[in-house]
């Protein structure tokens, strides 16, 4: 293993909010009063310690992408726990893909929102910055927003699934980016 990595593959912690994020994307909301994100985070970077050894890339990008396979295989691990325990290979294989589409969309927002050359090359380190900003918004902002910029939702359905009118999800939103913003920018 490249030392360099090794030495990052020691702060797994630093992925936790991006894989919440990416957990909170994936689980259905139906099963989130069951299913805690945070607790299929914790397992994901448990099982990624125990199993560091065995991680041969090379690079920051190859290591994400480790950490949401596994994170993949632990939401389907708790989706199948919730479903008593029926093995559905479609299903794991399309966490496993709706996880690398939820990493897409999140990585293109930050590539979208990056405004010069150098912060371009830091796409991967503002992809973290921005799940651990999105945790800090409180969570009526913040599922308005994953819902809206990261699941494509409109306001209609956002509003829906909320309760609320679309001119509340609206303002959620507004004043989700204007913190969202503030955050980032602190963080720069």
């Amino acid at each position: 293993m490249n030392p360099e990595l090794k030495a990052d593959c020691r702060d797994l912690e630093r992925f936790r909010e991006y894989l919440r994020l990416l957990a909170r994307l994936q689980l259905d909301r139906r099963i989130q009063h069951k299913v805690d994100p945070s607790d299929v985070v914790q397992e994901t970077l448990m099982a990624a310690h125990g199993a560091i050894a065995q991680f041969s890339g090379h690079g920051e990008k190859q290591l994400a992408a480790w950490l949401r396979a596994i994170l993949a295989s632990r939401l389907a691990d708790a989706v199948r726990q919730w479903h008593r325990g029926k093995r559905d290979v479609a299903q794991e294989r399309s966490l496993q893909a709706g996880v690398e589409d939820s990493s897409d969309r999140v990585e293109a927002w930050v590539a979208s929102t990056a405004s010069s050359p150098s912060e371009k090359l830091a796409r991967k380190e503002r992809t973290l910055e921005l799940a651990r900003a999105l945790a800090q918004l409180p969570d009526e902002q913040r599922t308005a927003l994953e819902l809206h910029y990261f699941k494509g939702a409109r306001l209609a359905e956002i509003a829906e699934e909320m309760g609320r009118t679309s001119a509340s999800v609206a303002g959620l939103i507004r004043r989700g980016l204007a913190r969202l913003r503030e955050q980032l920018d602190q963080s720069s």
